[in-house]
């Protein structure tokens, strides 16, 4: 396999995990489930001062999703983007891969620990990628 259809391969991957981390951010207040609908109401109806502002835990699982969100875009993005310079600025291209790829595996390790595997799978097999690429870079070298 080639550098620049792994790293496709996990630019690919990262932006379907943005897409159903937006997805599910979207739709987290609804829940057909009385216990998980009230713990929702509880994290949503009382605000309180923290930092300058005022905002309920609610608002800052919410804000910390669309954090997550546009950082999985954003990965997603630059996998695309150096994907498109393996044969011209290799040296900066396996850096780059390298830490990303340190980032997912340590993403995907967040995920096995507080999220579920379907996450965790996505961010895992998008570090594989970028390793496996830098190997095969340091061999074009």
């Amino acid at each position: 396999m080639k550098p620049k259809l792994l790293l496709r391969i996990a630019a690919v991957l990262m932006f379907f995990h943005f897409l159903g981390h937006s997805v599910g951010l979207a739709g987290w207040k609804d829940s057909a489930d009385p216990v998980e609908h009230q713990v929702i109401q509880q994290m949503t109806g009382h605000q309180f001062p923290f930092m300058g502002a005022v905002h309920s835990l609610g608002d800052f699982y919410e804000g910390f999703g669309y954090g997550c969100s546009i950082t999985l875009l954003l990965i997603a993005v630059v996998l695309w983007i150096i994907s498109g310079e393996t044969s011209t600025n290799i040296r900066l291209v396996k850096k780059m891969t390298v830490v990303i790829g340190i980032a997912l595996l340590v993403w995907a390790t967040d995920e096995a620990i507080y999220f579920f595997p379907f996450a965790t799978g996505l961010s895992f097999i998008a570090g594989l990628c970028c390793f496996w690429s830098a190997y095969l870079q340091k061999e074009q070298q």
